[in-house]
């Protein structure tokens, strides 16, 4: 039986005091064979933290894994591309760390705006990631929905569970509301923002998994597909039925999840 593990708040960025949290099977401390997890809280980039995941984080040490659980900046103190470059750094502390695992087996994941930002990573690194329900569609969305009051009304009360967020579809006021708090309502960081734009034959594998009627539109993720599939890009993708967001289907995204780590980290 796996014990796990956990070393809590191990500072990673001096200059803005983030931390992360490390979980770990404690018979495999010094197993340099482990593959890593960097597991990327949600929370439309303005809410959220590293506690959140100890779920999530713990089933993948039960799977063999090291798991690095980060706090990143957040919206409005912090735009784009703050959390971006955060969990860049993560990737970098984690491979000058003293823990021990494979340095060429690492991946990420993350549900929401966790999933946007995992993404975002295997952007710049190259690395697999897997991304639930990941926040995709961001000027194209705005501009096509001029007429959608932005508004926080509905917004999750901080400290909800990410797969008891928004199980009814759509809440259009709210999904426009926490774009526009990411970049500041500046129309060009948004578009910077918008990582759709940004796919190119260097992105890592991808494994995207979102409901067919929820919180993030389904139009983004085909778009998104659409860029990878022209990139070149290996991608595994699981839509599921209903209205759940990110950990609400957990029980049929885990497992094809793990197989794709298993078929790009090994």
């Amino acid at each position: 039986m796996v014990k796990v593990t956990i070393d809590k708040d191990v500072e990673y960025n001096t200059k803005y005091a983030l931390k992360l949290d490390v979980y770990q099977d404690e018979s495999r401390t010094t197993d340099d064979t482990r593959r890593a997890i960097i597991d990327i809280h949600g929370g439309g980039w303005w809410l959220g933290y590293k506690e959140e995941e100890t779920d999530w984080a713990t089933k993948f040490v039960e799977a063999g894994y090291i798991v690095f659980v980060p706090n990143y900046r957040l919206a409005p103190d912090y735009l784009y591309p703050a959390g971006a470059d955060d969990v860049e750094s993560v990737y970098n502390w984690i491979k000058s760390s003293p823990y021990r695992f494979d340095r060429d087996k690492i991946g990420a994941v993350g549900m929401s705006s966790g999933g946007n930002l995992a993404i975002e990573l295997g952007l710049r690194t190259g690395i697999p990631i897997a991304s639930w329900s990941g926040i995709v569609d961001l000027d194209a969305w705005i501009e096509n929905h001029p007429d959608v009051i932005s508004s926080n009304k509905n917004a999750p009360v901080p400290g909800t569970p990410v797969g008891q967020i928004n199980q009814v579809g759509a809440n259009d006021s709210y999904y426009k509301w926490f774009v526009l708090n990411y970049v500041g309502s500046d129309m060009a960081l948004l578009k910077d923002a918008s990582l759709i734009h940004r796919i190119t034959p260097k992105a890592g594998p991808m494994f995207i998994a979102n409901s067919l009627d929820e919180l993030v539109p389904m139009d983004g993720v085909e778009r998104l597909l659409h860029e990878l599939t022209e990139n070149n890009i290996q991608t595994t993708v699981k839509t599921i039925s209903g209205h759940g967001h990110g950990e609400a289907y957990m029980d049929r995204a885990q497992e094809p999840t793990l197989a794709f780590f298993d078929e790009f980290l090994g």
